[in-house]
């Protein structure tokens, strides 16, 4: 079976017009989830949650993306 993780994060952006977090030790980590409707319903909570502050956005990553088993190990986890 394949699982799809996705990551639901967020904070206050530097420029509502860039994506630099002004302080990523304050990052809001919503949660991992299973699928991406589950983490899209999580996004838009907390995006509904905080529309009031221009600066602040979440947003999902899709963390199923970050390993790709068929390509080679990277330096790093040969470290390991």
């Amino acid at each position: 079976m394949v699982q799809r993780l996705h990551l639901v994060f967020g904070g206050e952006l530097v420029d509502p017009t860039k994506n630099v977090f002004k302080d990523v030790d304050d990052l809001h980590v919503v949660g991992i989830f299973p699928d991406y409707e589950a983490a899209f319903n999580a996004w838009k909570a907390e995006a509904q949650r905080t529309v009031d502050n221009a600066h602040m956005r979440y947003f999902i990553a899709h963390l199923h993306r970050l390993r790709d088993e068929k390509a080679e190990a990277s330096s790093t986890e040969e470290l390991g």
